[in-house]
């Protein structure tokens, strides 16, 4: 499993030119599931990612979590994080979770970082979406598990 967290002023997924999700100041997590991924990967990475202090405190330094300054959540789930870019010319995604089981790993990601005490949003699962962001930082991190 693979979590791409940016941390952002504000954030929003459109499909069709319609939004159909937005925060303000928060994180993007562009989500992607691989085979062999299972709920315990998507639990811990909830979990890690509630209380990883990467928003700044009255010192400036990163020493607060997305739960301590109340931040919300916008979670896209995207398989290309599993693009394999090593041979050729076109990315293989041989090692990218089957639909259902990416599905179903995602919203279980997401029910947690709810049950985090997060306020959450989400993009629309194998949709072809427009995301928009403003990083804040910027500051981005790679989480795998």
């Amino acid at each position: 499993m693979r979590a791409v967290l940016q941390r952002v002023s504000r954030a929003a997924v459109y499909i069709n030119g319609e939004e159909i999700a937005q925060i303000g100041r928060g994180i993007l997590i562009l989500f992607g599931v691989a085979q062999g991924d299972a709920e315990a990967a998507a639990d811990f990475l909830a979990e890690k990612i509630a209380n990883l202090r990467i928003f700044a405190d009255e010192q400036g330094k990163m020493n607060l979590s997305a739960l301590q300054v109340a931040a919300e959540v916008l979670v896209v789930s995207q398989f290309t994080l599993y693009g394999d870019c090593a041979k050729g010319r076109r990315p293989s995604f041989d090692c990218a979770a089957d639909p259902a089981t990416a599905e179903r790993l995602y919203e279980r990601f997401v029910t947690k970082l709810g049950e985090q005490g997060l306020s959450v949003q989400t993009g629309r699962f194998q949709a072809h979406m427009q995301v928009e962001l403003v990083n804040d930082g910027p500051v981005t991190f790679i989480i795998e598990r």
